[in-house]
């Protein structure tokens, strides 16, 4: 049996999805948003005690040919234009997974926060249009005062920790994606040289091409799209187009989607058949068959992102973030229309356009659109949305040159400082509240979304605990799954210290891995005719590895049952339409694996330890509290 440290960790034999790919994405974000400010602390080191080796450096020549093409750019612009193509292809692929698995599957969701990532760009570049407005070209530098900084935002989210419900960083990253979406076409529409129309149209038939490779051999020759993608990007850049929209591109085209439990089980029989004959051969096979369980988008991303936040973001912030910061230079910056519009339209637009976009959304729609977190939340998002700094630096890059740009990349780094400084002093206001009103402020009375597809029928499911518990926790489980009988110590401490949850039990029991599941939860369900169910329930997660007939025979006499119609219950599989029920309930609700719990009918990721489940479970009272919401799931 696996160590109760690794089980509880959710990396589960049984088949659960160890964590949510979007709670991965964020994490990995936030340990990244360290290693990200660390290297603009060294780039600004670097170009103050050195800044003729900084320039030169970044200034060197490196060029690819193949025959007589090829592509010559400076270090700084093989970086820009080219390693940023995979910082955008992750935010691509990211943007596909929240509209096909996450929070914006439901398609409703997407309205609020598009035209809130809309408007907290558009009054940003007003403001900072209003503040340079008769400084001639200075107004072309519009668009390094717009796009927030996804790494750097969700890595000062983290710091403030417990202080801001989880939900505001969702809320936060979709907004991110539309903001890097919209930047790159502002890049490619107004920051692009002169366009080449012929290199233009072989780019756009080379994207036609993956498209229908894509409904013709889908992913059977992954490297292919790599090939193409290649091509793609060497063609915009002749175009005279910034080739970094490649990968925004190919990543929204890549599909994803949960694991299937008939692929899970189709891998556990090619597995079973390696162990039987491990041949090289059937280690392909295996290898492939385990592979095809997930999705391109997942795989891809567990690929790149740590790639792009610990080596290509950091690497671009060492090559774009250097300046000098003498106190001349301070205070030309400081009485610069450059430096004031973007540090005003950071930290001024940003808030402003987030908060009155979601707030006049709401009220249009008559509350059928609301935030997922409460105004205190959102004007906390609204503040670290100020956060400006990887696609900011590479705007300014485009638009400017010499003093002007280093009085841009002063404003922006500046708006890093001020942003956290006023969302720090947001959330102390929001701590002096009493405690409703900062539940309030934190939660909100939004509408959250519910994977359970099934809700929760006291008449029908196996219910412990109060009937009309504000608080559902839900499991899918197999007897015979060791992280089950990990998890059923800890259901059972969290139900002695909440009087007000109550827990039901739905079955799944998983027979390619566990021959007896099936008969043990037929058995339970016998139990169940008599009355008896938790009682057996008990028993079965006492005694995991004992699950064969006579066992469940001896179980039945131990509990008090009438032996004989237990048997002929047992004989005559008079629980097989009921855990078939339960069954199909969780192939609607994209359960794969066991255990896998509910809380209020949202789906509860990641580890199921008792710190995990407390957390979900108070955050699920809160808002129950609220809203009145929680005893239909």
């Amino acid at each position: 049996m696996p160590s109760e440290s690794s089980s509880l960790s959710g990396q589960s034999l049984c088949g659960t999805e160890p964590r949510s790919p979007l709670r991965a994405f964020l994490r990995t974000e936030t340990g990244s948003a360290a290693v990200l400010l660390g290297a603009t602390l060294a780039a600004l080191a670097w170009a103050n005690m050195g800044p003729g080796s900084y320039e030169s450096l970044w200034g060197t020549e490196l060029s690819v040919r193949i025959g007589s093409g090829g592509v010559s750019l400076d270090l700084r612009e093989w970086i820009n234009s080219g390693l940023m193509t995979l910082f955008f292809f992750v935010v691509g692929l990211e943007a596909r997974r929240e509209f096909d698995l996450g929070e914006l599957r439901e398609r409703r969701r997407v309205t609020l926060p598009l035209l809130a990532g809309v408007s907290g760009m558009i009054v940003p570049v007003a403001i900072y249009l209003a503040v340079t407005a008769g400084h001639g070209s200075d107004a072309h530098g519009w668009g390094a005062a717009m796009s927030t900084d996804t790494a750097f935002a969700l890595g000062m989210l983290a710091i403030f920790g417990s202080r801001l419900p989880n939900n505001l960083r969702v809320f936060m990253l979709t907004i991110a994606v539309v903001d890097d979406f919209l930047a790159l076409g502002v890049i490619v529409v107004a920051y692009s040289d002169a366009i080449a129309l012929p290199a233009l149209l072989t780019a756009l038939g080379l994207f036609v091409v993956v498209l229908l490779v894509r409904q013709t051999i889908g992913r059977r020759v992954p490297a292919l799209y790599g090939v193409l993608g290649v091509a793609i990007w060497v063609a915009l850049l002749k175009s005279g187009i910034d080739p970094v929209v490649t990968g925004l591109a190919m990543g929204l085209l890549t599909y994803a989607y949960a694991a299937d439990r008939g692929d899970l089980e189709h891998a556990s029989r090619l597995f079973r058949r390696f162990r039987e004959q491990p041949t090289p051969e059937l280690e392909r096979t295996v290898r492939r068959g385990l592979a095809s369980t997930l999705s391109p988008n997942e795989r891809l991303q567990q690929m790149f992102h740590p790639w792009t936040s610990y080596v290509i973001v950091p690497l671009f912030a060492l090559a774009n973030a250097g300046i000098t910061l003498g106190a001349g230079e301070l205070a030309d910056a400081f009485t610069s229309p450059v430096t004031l519009g973007i540090l005003f339209g950071y930290v001024l637009g940003k808030p402003v356009g987030i908060i009155g976009a979601t707030w006049l959304t709401t009220r249009a729609s008559r509350g059928r659109l609301r935030p997922p977190v409460g105004w205190g939340a959102i004007t906390a998002g609204g503040t670290l949305a100020g956060v400006g700094f990887t696609v900011a630096l590479l705007i300014a890059s485009l638009a400017f040159e010499g003093d002007r740009l280093e009085q841009a990349k002063i404003g922006i780094l500046a708006a890093v400082a001020c942003s956290f400084l006023l969302t720090w002093i947001v959330t102390l206001l929001i701590g002096a509240l009493n405690a409703r009103s900062r539940a309030r402020a934190l939660l909100g009375t939004g509408e959250a979304i519910v994977d359970l597809s099934e809700p929760v029928d006291v008449e029908r499911d196996h219910v412990r605990g109060r009937l009309d518990a504000p608080v559902t926790l839900v499991e899918y489980g197999d007897f015979e799954c060791p992280y089950c009988g990990l998890a059923e110590s800890v259901v059972r401490e969290l139900l002695a210290d909440f009087g007000d949850v109550r827990y039901v039990w739905r079955h799944l029991p998983l027979t390619d891995v566990h021959p007896n599941a099936q008969l043990a939860a037929e058995a339970a369900e016998a139990a169940a005719h008599q009355d008896r169910y938790w009682e057996m329930h008990d028993l079965l997660m006492a005694h995991q590895g004992d699950l064969r007939p006579k066992d469940l025979l001896r179980y039945a006499a131990e509990i008090g049952l009438d032996a004989d119609r237990f048997r002929d219950d047992l004989r005559a599989r008079a629980g097989a339409p009921r855990v078939a029920m339960d069954v199909e309930s969780a192939d609607l609700s994209g359960v794969s694996g066991t255990p896998t719990f509910f809380v209020n009918g949202r789906r509860h990721y990641g580890a199921y330890d008792i710190a995990s489940l407390t957390a979900a479970v108070r955050a699920a009272r809160q808002r129950a509290s609220l809203t009145g919401a929680g005893r239909k799931t």
